[in-house]
């Protein structure tokens, strides 16, 4: 995904999810996305260069900062939750919306249950049983911790 195409499909994505709120705490270079107050996206550039960081199980973190060149650890986060995607490599844009789903629902999952109902149900996912991003069901299976 190209560096105009990055930030513009995870906008896209987080637009999608149910009670997601665009807010700027940052200053108006860094997009912070939030649902119900709660971080899961953060949008700005490093060097000029547009990144977008997410949250994600440490087990999905590690293996998918391995698979792929153009994912590392969280700009200022905690590098063991978060991860960041730069622009130019593989992650594709379903890829992408899959984990900008993911990190909204790490997110949900952790709010109290009134919270959790007024939101609508998201689609291809399960609030219950969070699912592995693809490709990362080893990791589970394997009895490593989330």
């Amino acid at each position: 995904m190209d560096r105009e195409q990055l930030q513009e499909y995870a906008t896209a994505s987080a637009e999608d999810l149910p009670g997601s709120e665009l807010t700027y705490p940052f200053g108006d270079n860094c997009d912070v996305w939030k649902v119900r107050g709660k971080i899961f996206m953060l949008q700005t550039q490093i060097a000029g260069e547009p990144i977008v960081v997410l949250k994600a199980t440490p087990c999905d973190a590690m293996a998918l900062r391995q698979e792929h060149a153009d994912i590392s650890a969280g700009y200022h986060m905690n590098k063991k939750h978060w991860i960041t995607i730069h622009p130019d490599g593989d992650v594709d844009a379903d890829l992408l919306d899959e984990l900008v789903t993911d990190s909204y629902l790490l997110v949900v999952e952790r709010l109290p249950s009134a919270q959790q109902e007024t939101l609508a149900h998201v689609p291809r996912r399960s609030l219950t049983k969070h699912q592995p991003v693809r490709g990362q069901e080893g990791c589970r299976a394997q009895g490593n911790p989330q």
